[in-house]
């Protein structure tokens, strides 16, 4: 039996959600294994993210701070950066550093929404996802390699296709796959107990 998580590093709800999906994650029967896929949020693009789109994200941020207490954001971003609607860079990064060890995936996405979303930096850009890889003590020089190869690249579409064919409809998503059946997990940010007890219930 496998749990499916499809998600976007740069995804706002996904931030919001870490804390009870990290307690899931250990709450889950041992017969359970856990999958991270990326769904890619949004592909590469050099264009200023429009006026109007900046503070619907805003909004969504303070939204999130009213239905999920003790969501941190730094508003400080909006002003500090030149946002762009770019979210495959991250998600390569992800991929460049898990190919470094398992343990560095999940590490690697919590580097990312801490320098997006403490920070105010800006994940969209290159020297961002390399100083929080950095940060991780990864191998630079096969990170960088990795994170611009062609391989990379092809991994991320192999996801977003994966995200689809599961039935992700948002980020985060959750799916139980049991024997090849796929079976939507509906997501609760603020107890898990609801998402155990459906997935318990399928033993």
């Amino acid at each position: 039996m496998r749990l499916y998580y499809i998600h976007d590093p740069m995804c706002s709800w996904c931030w919001a959600f870490r804390p009870v999906w990290q307690e899931l994650k250990k709450a889950l029967p041992t017969a359970v294994s856990v999958s991270y896929v990326l769904g890619g949020l949004a592909p590469d693009s050099q264009s200023s993210m429009p006026l109007a789109l900046q503070r619907q994200i805003q909004q969504h941020w303070h939204a999130i701070q009213q239905r999920v207490p003790g969501t941190m954001f730094n508003f400080e971003f909006w002003q500090d950066n030149t946002p762009r609607r770019s979210t495959y860079p991250a998600c390569r990064a992800v991929i460049a550093a898990k190919n470094q060890g398992e343990m560095y995936e999940d590490a690697m996405i919590l580097a990312i929404q801490h320098a997006y979303y403490l920070q105010a930096q800006n994940p969209s850009d290159d020297e961002v996802l390399l100083a929080c890889a950095a940060s991780l003590n990864l191998d630079m020089q096969s990170f960088e390699i990795d994170f611009k190869s062609r391989a990379c690249k092809e991994q991320l579409m192999s996801d977003i296709r994966l995200s689809q064919h599961l039935g992700a409809e948002g980020f985060p998503s959750l799916v139980l796959d049991i024997d090849g059946k796929h079976d939507s997990i509906a997501v609760d940010y603020t107890d898990m107990y609801a998402m155990l007890d459906k997935i318990n219930a399928r033993f």
